[in-house]
């Protein structure tokens, strides 16, 4: 038995690398097979394919009493431009208009759905002089409000757990490879290509998830992405109402949301409507020329976000930033376009009414026009109010940042509606304290500052704080591989006002440099695939090292989800003295008081006064950071960069 098993494992491994080795060299970062083209930049013209792909009726299917009673269905389909006219005998239905673009292969049809109406199979009959008629079927579901009693939303009661499917567990070796798919290579050695990890692995992984303190989980995206190349990732979309088949498919989603529920874990899925792959099937058939953005050559986006808010901006670069392309395999969506915005607004509705997730990351947030992010955050928070958002704000500045946050501190005449933000500035912060010498404005002083500006923000509490994710380089890494550090971030993420997240494996010290984008930390998690030779999803396969870090924060996690004070709680913080910083959380009689030490050398915390109107009469404190050990609060004891959190006693 023990033989078989042995050559079982062996035939499976052979299998992740059966691909032609000469389609790949000695680099690591290898980005494409060998001889394989890249993407190319053209104009792209809505001719009308003579055999259209992916055909069909999309939202596939909606529900009756939404709060937004219109509704409008595009249908793709060879030649259904041709219908001049569709009627439906529906009591509480009525079609509002039929609209056409360029490409014949497509049909928008309005219909309001007015309150009351009943859960039916709509028959939208079309018609046309000299055609057949054409009828289609189209379900109006009940609305599940009714479930929706004492939903918990997103917010800093949380704990994010960042998961790149790909790369987190392989539960279904039968998915690696799908025939039919542009991406056909596995290489679990590089980094840009398809290693196998899917959703059944993060199924099987929810238990781990649980007993660490996660209480959401965030995945990297999920949609299909049938790219040649570099489609491990899923940020270049080419199927928006379908999950990638080398992940599952849409019955394997709905069952991991809700197996993660049992657990009580939310679950967020990461969308893009910036761009999507130019794989996409509206891509291939494009609608209308001006669903994308053009250029007579391809044109790059700047990355500089301060020109959408600079009174000085020139019109070319502000346009640049928004219009311009990611690359040249994500053709960059125009959502000016009010087919585009609808069919994106109504995706985004479409899958949270289906699948019951509870929140949504926006990627590259600042890049879509302002206008139809704006309209996106309202229609989705009017249909589900207790859905968690938070944007991508990867820009330089807290001032632009907190500009995208929702509320009008920053701008009285247009509000973003955008609940919360990735706090990069705090990112930034909390690595320039553990990495270098405090200075005036430098060093701990930079968090302190940082921090000091949480006026520019409607609610700072819903910032999601992280020390790192999949577009940089791991914390791990960043830090040198020390410990002392290490656990010096988790403290400082876990006490911080926000919401925090935890990039996959950062528990167990998963190290690995950035690359351009991240790739280089978009590691495998040891133990995630049959016959890995290490396993960290247990304590058995964990290293001294990793163990320590692994229960640091499983202890943390775990105080912090019980407690209101790190939560919830009032954050309260003193002006560094001698490199030393130290902030306070508190609610009612829970007072929690973190002890940063911004120095390299050890010091001693022995004067308290400047910390009375917080520490009032309590004498000790319990240590979270070092076995709930008592401490007297008249000599506090710090190793260089070492930070310490208390509970007041």
């Amino acid at each position: 038995m023990k033989t078989l098993l042995l050559l079982a494992l062996a035939i499976g491994a052979l299998n992740c690398f059966a691909q032609d080795p000469a389609v790949y060299n000695d680099d690591p970062m290898q980005q494409r097979a060998l001889g394989q083209p890249e993407s190319e930049y053209f104009l792209r013209e809505p001719t009308g394919l003579e055999n259209p792909d992916n055909t069909g009726v999309f939202p596939p299917n909606w529900w009756t009493n939404m709060e937004e009673p219109a509704l409008e269905i595009m249908v793709h389909e060879k030649d259904i431009a041709a219908y001049t006219s569709v009627a439906v005998q529906q009591p509480g239905v009525s079609v509002e208009y039929v609209s056409r673009e360029a490409n014949p292969n497509y049909l928008f049809i309005g219909l309001r759905i007015s309150p009351g109406t009943k859960p039916c199979s709509l028959k939208l009959e079309l018609a046309s002089r000299g055609r057949a008629p054409k009828t289609i079927t189209y379900e109006l579901l009940p609305h599940p409000r009714k479930d929706w009693v004492d939903r918990d939303q997103l917010g800093p009661q949380d704990m994010i757990y960042l998961v790149m499917p790909d790369r987190f567990a392989n539960g279904d070796p039968s998915n690696d490879v799908v025939a039919g798919t542009h991406d056909t290579l596995l290489n679990r050695q590089k980094f840009f290509f398809r290693h196998g990890g899917d959703l059944q692995g993060i199924i099987n992984k929810l238990d781990y998830l649980h007993k660490l303190g996660v209480t959401a989980l965030w995945l990297n995206p999920v949609l299909e992405n049938n790219q040649a190349y570099a489609s491990y990732h899923g940020y270049a979309v080419t199927d928006h109402y379908s999950i990638d088949p080398r992940l599952g498919d849409n019955e394997k989603y709905k069952e991991l949301v809700a197996k993660a529920h049992e657990k009580g874990i939310k679950v967020i899925m990461d969308v893009i409507f910036n761009h999507v792959g130019d794989q996409h099937y509206l891509m291939r058939d494009l609608p209308g020329t001006d669903w994308i953005h053009q250029w007579p050559e391809y044109t790059k986006t700047t990355y500089r976000a301060p020109t959408l808010l600079d009174p000085n901006a020139s019109e070319y670069d502000r346009k640049l930033m928004t219009d311009g392309w990611f690359d040249k395999h994500m053709p960059d969506l125009n959502q000016q376009n009010k087919h585009v915005a609808n069919y994106l607004i109504q995706n985004s509705i479409w899958w949270t009414l289906w699948s019951n997730q509870d929140a949504y990351r926006i990627d590259t947030y600042a890049y879509a026009d302002g206008d139809f992010a704006a309209e996106w955050n309202r229609r989705l928070l009017q249909e589900i109010p207790h859905l968690g958002i938070y944007g991508e704000t990867w820009m330089n500045g807290i001032g632009i940042q907190a500009w995208f946050a929702g509320g009008r501190k920053l701008h009285e005449a247009f509000d973003t509606n955008l609940p919360g933000v990735t706090d990069f500035q705090l990112y930034h912060a909390i690595h320039e304290a553990l990495g270098r010498d405090p200075g005036w404005a430098e060093g701990v002083n930079r968090l302190y500052y940082t921090l000091a500006q949480d006026y520019l923000y409607e609610d700072p509490s819903r910032n999601v704080i992280f020390l790192d994710n999949h577009d940089v380089a791991r914390v791990f890494t960043s830090l040198g591989e020390d410990v002392t550090k290490m656990k010096s971030a988790f403290a400082l993420l876990l006490t911080m006002r926000g919401i925090p997240m935890l990039y996959y494996g950062a528990e167990v010290g998963l190290t690995g440099a950035g690359g351009s984008f991240g790739e280089g930390g978009r590691v495998d998690f040891p133990g995630g695939w049959p016959g890995d030779k290490t396993d960290l999803f247990t304590s058995d396969g964990r290293n001294a090292t990793q163990a320590a870090l692994h229960e640091f924060v499983s202890s943390l996690a775990t105080y912090r989800r019980a407690s209101k004070a790190l939560s919830t709680g009032k954050l309260t913080q003193f002006v560094p003295r001698d490199g030393v910083y130290v902030y306070f959380r508190h609610q009612g009689d829970e007072t929690v008081m973190v002890v940063f030490n911004g120095n390299n050398e050890a010091v001693s915390l022995d004067d308290l006064s400047p910390y009375q109107e917080m520490v009032g009469g309590y004498k000790t404190g319990l240590d979270l950071t070092r076995g709930k050990e008592s401490v007297s609060l008249q000599k506090i004891g710090l190793a260089g960069k070492e930070a310490r959190v208390l509970l007041l006693q």
